[in-house]
């Protein structure tokens, strides 16, 4: 019988989409408050996914990803997200109601990655207050892999290049903080 125990702490990232990069850089600095410091960011590159946001925040959507330097509980998943959907309505059009950015917190450990979302499907587990995760991308045989449900822009090999080093960042910091225990 396993005894239950706290998981170490995890390493908190976020997805941004907006057609706005003055709005991007806005809200990466709205974000450090939930967050702390920022640590990394990917190159922002053009989203063309789909069309599922361009209905909301129009055409020439931009993606961009964000690591931040402090780790926290993985049991907080659910609490970010809530607090990125206050930054979300902040910066919200008054005019069409409409969002102007889209902001999906999630956070890695050494075995995956793990995205939250307010929508449920057969692949994600509920945590609190409306939130569910999804294990996005699982880490073996030396890289991170996708599943059949990750978005296909977790799968760009940029996005997979920058979270391998958000990854080995947070390892050294692991490693950093048993030595100093």
């Amino acid at each position: 019988m396993g005894t239950p125990k706290e998981p170490r702490p995890a390493k908190y990232f976020v997805g941004l989409l907006s057609p706005n990069p003055a709005l991007l850089d806005q809200v990466e600095t709205d974000l450090t408050p939930v967050f702390g410091a920022v640590e990394s960011r990917s190159e922002t590159r053009p989203w063309l996914e789909s069309q599922f946001y361009e209905r909301e925040m129009g055409g020439g959507l931009l993606r961009r990803f964000i690591a931040f330097a402090s780790v926290h509980s993985p049991g907080r998943l659910a609490e970010f997200k809530r607090r990125t959907q206050a930054i979300e309505e902040r910066h919200r059009d008054g005019a069409s109601a409409g969002r102007r950015v889209n902001i999906d917190p999630g956070y890695l450990d050494a075995f995956k990655l793990v995205l939250a979302s307010t929508k449920n499907a057969s692949q994600r587990i509920y945590l609190d207050g409306g939130i569910f995760g999804e294990a996005t991308l699982l880490y073996y045989n030396g890289g991170f892999h996708g599943l059949p449900c990750t978005y296909r822009d977790y799968l760009w090999p940029e996005t997979l290049r920058f979270l391998t080093s958000v990854r080995a960042s947070y390892l050294a910091q692991l490693r950093a903080r048993r030595q100093s225990e």
